[in-house]
C-alpha cells in the first residue's frame, strides 16, 4: 500500500452513491473514475483509501457523516462550499466523472479552501435551530391559508390573536364547503402542531443555554432571546476562529461590497456572501433594539437621515455582530448594557429555565445574581424591579 504514494482523491457526491477519481501532483490519473454505492462505502474505504491519501468534497446533505466516515481511513478530508468551485459552477460541459477530476486537481494543486468542520455539539445545535425554523416555516404557511379564507369569505376575524385555541370554535363554525372545512381543520392542526413543536425546541434551547456559559454571555446583550443567542452561536462555533470582528461581520454576509482598483474605489451593498441564518437573526435583533434600548434608538436616529430606515437596521445589525465578537472573544460584558435591564432579563430567564434545571435547584434571584456576576455587571443592584410587584431582593455577591 505505501507504494501507492500521495493520491488526491475528489468525490462527487449523490444521495445514493458517489463518484470517486484520483490524480496524483502531476495531475496524472492513478485512480480511475469509480461509481460506489453508499450502501458499501466502509468496504470501498477500506479497499482503496490510505493515510496518504487526500479527499475533497463539496458540501451537501450528509456531509459531516461522510467526512467523519472518510476521516477514519484516509490522511486527509477537505470539505469545501461548492459556490467556491467556479471551475465546476462554470463549466458549460459537466457530469460527475468531471466533476470529481475537476475536484481532485485542484486539491492537487492547492487552489481550494476548505471549510470548517463543525463539532458534534455545533452540528446538533445547527440542526435544532433549523428544525424550529422549519416549524415557524410551516405556521406561516398554515396561518396564511386561514387568512385567505377570511378575505375569500369577506370574514371580520375574532377579537385578539385569530388563530387562539379559544377561536377554534369561531372557525369551525363557518359556513364553507365541505372540501374547504376539510382543509380548514387541516389548517387548524398543522398550526397546532408547529405551535407545540416550536414551544418544545425552545424549552430544549432553554436548557442548553441554562448550561453554557457562552450563551449566557450572549443572552445580556440587548436585542438578543434564546432563540436569537443560540442561532447565533450555533453559527458561529468556535469565535476563535474569527481573529478580528471584521472576519465575523464577513461571514455573515454583512460587510459592504468593495472595488478598489487603480484611482477608483467604489462600495455597495452588503455581500449576502455567508450564512444567512446569522445574518438574519442579528437583523431581526436590530429591529428589536432600535426601537426598545435608548442607545440603538439614538443609534437608529443618527443613521437613518442619511441612509433611510432599512440600511440604518443593517448597520446596526453589523454593529450589534461586533459586540457579539467582543462579547465572547475578549469575554467582557456589552458597553451599552444596562444593569437593571439586564438583571431583569436575567430573572425572566431564570423563571423560563425552572427551579428543577437551575444549578443546585437555586432560586431565581440567585441565578440571575450568578448571571450578572459573570458578566461583571450589577455589582450595585441589590434588587431587581418586577412590574407592580415590589423589587426582588438579590443575594449578596459571593
Amino acid at each position: 500500500m505505501n507504494e501507492i504514494g500521495k493520491r488526491y482523491i475528489g468525490l462527487d457526491v449523490h444521495k445514493h452513491y458517489l463518484i470517486a477519481l484520483g490524480v496524483d501532483e502531476n495531475l496524472e490519473v492513478v485512480m480511475p473514475a469509480r461509481r460506489v454505492e453508499l450502501l458499501y462505502l466502509e468496504s470501498w474505504m477500506k479497499k482503496t483509501l490510505t493515510r496518504e491519501d487526500a479527499v475533497v468534497l463539496e458540501m451537501t446533505t450528509n456531509t459531516w457523516q461522510l467526512y467523519d466516515e472518510l476521516s477514519a481511513y484516509a490522511g486527509s478530508v477537505m470539505v469545501v462550499h461548492p459556490p467556491h468551485v467556479a471551475l465546476i459552477t462554470r463549466s458549460q460541459v459537466m457530469n460527475d466523472k468531471l466533476a470529481a477530476s475537476i475536484l481532485a486537481r485542484l486539491l492537487a494543486k492547492g487552489l481550494l479552501v476548505g471549510i470548517w468542520v463543525p463539532p458534534q455539539e455545533i452540528r446538533e445545535l445547527r440542526g435544532l435551530v433549523a428544525q424550529r425554523q422549519k416549524m415557524t416555516r410551516l405556521a406561516t404557511q398554515a396561518k396564511n391559508r386561514l387568512h385567505a379564507v377570511m378575505q375569500r369569505h369577506h370574514l371580520k376575524p375574532p377579537s385578539g390573536n385569530p388563530f387562539a385555541k379559544t377561536n377554534n370554535g369561531w372557525w369551525q363554525a363557518l359556513p364553507l364547503g365541505k372540501l374547504e372545512k376539510m382543509n380548514l381543520q387541516s389548517d387548524l392542526e398543522t398550526l397546532q402542531f408547529a405551535d407545540q413543536q416550536e414551544t418544545r425546541l425552545q424549552v430544549e434551547m432553554t436548557g442548553i443555554a441554562a448550561e453554557n456559559e457562552e450563551l449566557g454571555r450572549l443572552l445580556h446583550i440587548a436585542g438578543v432571546g434564546v432563540i436569537t443567542a443560540v442561532t447565533v452561536y450555533a453559527a458561529i462555533g468556535d469565535i476563535r476562529r474569527f481573529a478580528e470582528p471584521k472576519y465575523l461581520v464577513g461571514y455573515a454576509g454583512l460587510g459592504t461590497r468593495v472595488h478598489d482598483s487603480g484611482m477608483t474605489t467604489r462600495t455597495g451593498k452588503i455581500t449576502k456572501a455567508g450564512r444567512r441564518d446569522l445574518r438574519v437573526a442579528l437583523v431581526e435583533a436590530a429591529h428589536v433594539v432600535a426601537n426598545s434600548h435608548p442607545h440603538w434608538k439614538a443609534e437608529l436616529a443618527r443613521l437613518q437621515p442619511r441612509l433611510g430606515y432599512n440600511k440604518a437596521i443593517v448597520a446596526i445589525a453589523r454593529k450589534l455582530l461586533v459586540t457579539v465578537w467582543h462579547v465572547l472573544a475578549r469575554k467582557v460584558a456589552d458597553r451599552c448594557a444596562e444593569p437593571e435591564a439586564v438583571a431583569q432579563k436575567m430573572l425572566r430567564f431564570a423563571y423560563e429555565v425552572g427551579k428543577e434545571n437551575r444549578p443546585g435547584r437555586q432560586t431565581a434571584a440567585g441565578f440571575a445574581r450568578d448571571r450578572l456576576d459573570v458578566l461583571g455587571i450589577g455589582q450595585e443592584l441589590t434588587s431587581i424591579p418586577w412590574g407592580s410587584k415590589k423589587p426582588i431582593p438579590l443575594p449578596p455577591r459571593r
